[in-house]
């Protein structure tokens, strides 16, 4: 009985808890209180029943606990969605904003990313954007039916408000998830991947391409408004605008694109002709009616159009400079998004319309390139045809990558026979392909435009006297010399001055793309070929390497031209016979460059009453003149002979009054050489590679000559001729000047101090003395502007630090401190490149002079120390010693110092780099 009734108050608790934990009870009071009297032992076992009824109470409270929560969570809310609706709304209207102000931030990066040429959107990014865009309609759709009732407003719809809670909570989540998705750490756009450059219909070209892919890069610069493509005729200008063209086309970076070939200007006597015809061309291809009549009407409403929109305009193989505004193009500085591409022969010109960072180069192909281009055109499949492919390697050879000649070329020789092949090979070798179809007509022609574009004379003599002087890189030194004995140069008064004009002009000829820079290994020619070694001459030590270059194809019409216009005849491997057949040619030419082969001697003399240039090069053997051979050719003004044995014998020689450059490289001079001063009107000479010559006293009436270089072994000058040449400016003597001391002491007057001290006019001196005791006399320097000075023990071909190229370097070998000082104080002052060796005491002498020379110059930018006897060099100032290395370190000094090792090699202490 008493079971039963504690099982009934268990259940109506667990009822009232139940109750209670769903809300529906507050409380659940205690009906009675009931007091049990019982034994210990029932008391024991109650205690025990008690203790379970309590666990199995908690078990069964927890257990309803969370059923109630899972019945009654979702009921409310359900509910909420019906009666709190309009706050689910209001938290997804809220949500929408903050989507739409990351999405407006967004879009303003996307639009200015992919307003840069070649760049595109990211796939990641467009499909947010979209999706975005989705949300937002559905979302603004789903609150439009917010106020949605019944009975014309009397009843409210409390299934579409419960319809539109539900959803506008489901919307506002998957807008949170949207949103933390548009983060893009890699960037919005990506590179548009560029088209392969072709040429025509051919494979691609990735030294184009590279080009290309910056004049795109351009595009995409807000602050770039013009862009300039140069080079030489025939390279490819034209073929990679129009590319470029296309390419902005293609990635829709511009609303047009305009071309308009503007070579025409080649002819307009007045820039200001061609600015209507340019309007026209470019309201054509933009179909714009102009209102106006007059230019200046014209220009504005072109401007105004070209303003509204993004519209690229190539203007190519322009050749007179234009004033764009005046057409009616935006300039640099106005507000648009309109772009310029111009293409030109001259650098000079596209200068005008903009910096140099925006103005391309385009070069000659690359062998490969060049290859594969012609073996394309030709259609011959030269990779297998074994018979062809040799004759196929050496006519690419000779169209020297240039595009225009490659593709006329291979045209011309498409389907023909093995002897039409070899024939073509055999022209273009010997620069007379008159037989090849085209070639007269498109390639000649089209560089002959770039010969007559230029404005004036003087130019245009010199780029036709870089065509005689043979293949290969052209020495600057040689245009000097050349040029002042054929009066090249207008209103010159000194060598300087002319050196000055060389440049200039070679800088012309390089902006109209007539020459180019010389090859990386142009230096080696000096050694290779004794007819170049004048080349490490420093007046031109600023220069680079004081060489330039003239292209295979450009030469050949330099020639054409030289022939056709002024009786200029290049001839290459002439022998015995060719000269026996030519030698009537030659007769009215006015200037003559030969290159003679296996000829020992010539079997008569030339009649050119009218020559003036003469070049002659005997290639492997020495070739020997008969002694009338300068009888009929006394105009001649420019004489460069190499290789030519016993010319100074040749008795004729002094018939040539009117001589004023003789250049005479390897050709054996002997010791009696008394014939040039019967030439009195020379004013430059050079004698490179002789062995032993003595100056005769009869060089004293060469009172007008203005240069010489004497390059050899071993020189005497007992007569002081050099003291009497008082005209001269440059005088240049390497490891010529070989008189030993035992020489000296004997009473030989060879004290070259004296022989400086007569030379007013000297400006730049060249000197190489192996005998270290000959020094200078510091008055005897006191004029220089120039001066390259190597005393002691010095390779008769040239030191081994000659790689430091300036125009004022002292290089001294043993030489006792004491007379350096006393003789070279005043050039110690401006000199770039000092290199000492053997000195007797260094440290007295870098102690000195760091303190009143070097550290008071910005002129001295390297110096080193070699063999010296001091190792420890060191000076004092304010009572603290300092190392002489970190301290001209400190001063941006190039600073090698080296002494003797227990072997015979030399180690260095320290090494401080040029400054940069």
């Amino acid at each position: 009985m008493m079971a039963r009734k504690q099982k009934k108050s268990i259940r109506e608790q667990l009822i009232l808890v139940f109750f209670y934990s769903s809300g529906t009870v507050k409380a659940c009071p205690t009906a009675r209180n009931e007091v049990t009297i019982s034994f210990p032992k029932q008391a024991k076992r109650e205690r025990q029943k008690q203790s379970a009824v309590a666990e199995m109470t908690d078990i069964v409270i927890s257990i309803a606990a969370t059923v109630g929560e899972y019945l009654v969570s979702p009921i409310r809310r359900q509910l909420r969605y019906l009666f709190c609706y309009r706050s689910y709304t209001d938290d997804l209207n809220k949500k929408v904003q903050e989507l739409g102000r990351v999405r407006d931030d967004l879009q303003i990066t996307v639009g200015d990313e992919t307003k840069r040429a070649g760049y595109e959107i990211r796939p990641i990014v467009q499909e947010w954007l979209n999706r975005v865009d989705g949300i937002t309609e559905v979302a603004e759709e789903l609150m439009k039916d917010e106020n949605m009732s019944c009975f014309n407003g009397w009843c409210p719809n409390f299934k579409s408000r419960y319809l539109l809670g539900k959803i506008a909570e489901e919307k506002a989540q998957e807008i949170v998830q949207i949103q933390n998705e548009g983060n893009f750490p890699h960037g919005v756009s990506d590179r548009v991947p560029l088209r392969n450059l072709t040429f025509k219909k051919y494979e691609p070209f990735d030294s184009r391409a590279l080009i290309l892919n910056k004049i795109m890069d351009a595009f995409g610069d807000d602050e770039i408004k013009m862009v300039g493509v140069w080079g030489m005729g025939g390279v490819g200008k034209t073929t990679l605008v129009k590319q470029v063209a296309e390419q902005a086309k293609q990635g829709n970076l511009f609303t047009t694109e305009v071309y308009i070939d503007v070579s025409w200007t080649r002819d307009l006597e007045k820039p200001q002709q061609g600015i209507a015809k340019i309007q026209q061309k470019i309201a054509e291809m933009l179909h714009l009616e102009f209102t106006g009549k007059d230019e200046s009407t014209r220009a504005v409403e072109l401007n105004h159009r070209l303003k509204k929109e993004k519209i690229l305009i190539t203007l190519d193989d322009i050749w007179k400079e234009i004033d764009l505004e005046e057409v009616g193009i935006p300039c640099k500085d106005d507000p648009t998004e309109c772009k310029v591409v111009l293409t030109s022969r001259d650098l000079h010109l596209i200068r005008q319309y903009m910096d140099e960072e925006t103005c391309f180069l385009i070069q000659q192909l690359p062998p490969e390139e060049a290859w594969s281009l012609f073996n394309k055109t030709s259609g011959c499949s030269l990779e297998k045809n074994l018979e062809l492919r040799p004759i196929a390697t050496g006519v690419v050879e000779e169209c020297e990558g240039l595009p225009i000649a490659i593709v006329t070329i291979a045209k011309a020789l498409k389907g023909k026979n093995v002897a039409v092949w070899k024939n073509a090979l055999k022209e273009l070798r010997t620069s007379a392909p008159t037989n090849i179809q085209g070639v007269k007509e498109k390639v000649y022609s089209c560089l002959e435009l770039s010969y007559n574009h230029l404005e004036s004379d003087e130019v245009k003599s010199l780029f036709l006297l870089c065509g005689l002087l043979g293949d290969g890189d052209v020495s600057l030194d040689d245009l000097l010399k050349y040029g002042m004995g054929l009066d090249l140069f207008d209103n010159i008064d000194s060598l300087e001055h002319a050196r000055d004009r060389v440049v200039a002009l070679v800088k012309i000829l390089k902006d109209s793309s007539l020459l180019l820079d010389p090859f990386e290994d142009a230096c080696n020619y000096l050694f290779e070929d004794p007819c170049f070694i004048e080349g490490w001459s420093f007046i031109f030590a600023e220069e680079d390497k004081g060489f330039v270059r003239m292209h295979d194809v450009v030469r050949d019409v330099c020639k054409a031209i030289g022939l056709k216009d002024h009786r200029f005849v290049v001839k290459e491997a002439v022998g015995l016979q060719g000269w026996q057949q030519r030698v009537h040619e030659l007769g009215n030419c006015t200037r003559i460059s030969l290159n003679c082969r296996d000829i020992h001697e010539l079997p008569g003399g030339l009649v050119c009453p009218e020559l003036q240039f003469f070049l002659v090069n005997s290639n492997q053997a020495f070739l020997r003149f008969p002694d009338f051979f300068f009888k009929e050719m006394k105009e001649v003004r420019v004489l460069r002979l190499c290789r030519i044995r016993g010319i100074l014998k040749c008795p004729s020689l002094h018939l040539l009054s009117n001589l004023r450059t003789l250049c005479l490289h390897d050709c054996l001079i002997q010791k009696d050489i008394k014939i040039l001063g019967e030439l009195k009107k020379l004013q430059i000479l050079s004698l490179v590679r002789f062995y032993f010559i003595v100056l005769p006293k009869e060089m004293s009436q060469l009172t007008d000559l203005r240069m010489l270089t004497l390059f050899g072994r071993d020189i005497l000058d007992p007569e002081n001729v050099i003291s009497s040449l008082s005209q001269l400016q440059h005088l240049c003597i390497r490891a010529a000047l070989r008189v030993s001391e035992r020489g000296i002491a004997r009473g030989v007057n060879n004290d070259f101090r004296y022989e400086l001290k007569g030379l007013s006019c000297l400006r730049a001196l060249e000197l190489e003395m192996p005998v270290s005791s000959l020094l200078l006399d510091d008055v005897s320097v006191k004029n220089l502007t120039r001066y390259d000075i190597s005393i002691g023990s010095i390779s008769p071909w040239g030191g081994g630090y000659r790689h430091k190229r300036s125009s004022s370097r002292l290089i001294l070998n043993v030489v006792d401190a004491q007379h350096l000082v006393r003789c070279f104080s005043r050039l110690l002052k401006t000199v770039e490149v000092l290199d000492l060796m053997g000195l007797n005491d260094t440290k007295h002498f870098l102690m000195s002079y760091t303190a009143t020379v070097f550290l008071n110059s910005s002129i001295c930018f390297s110096l080193r120390v070699v063999r010296c006897k001091t190792s420890s060099i060191q000076w004092t100032r304010n009572g603290s010693t300092h190392h002489i290395v970190p301290f001209l370190a400190w001063r941006n000094y190039g600073l090698e110092i080296s002494s003797n090792c227990k072997q015979y090699g030399v180690a260095q202490f320290g090494l401080v780099g040029l400054p940069t």
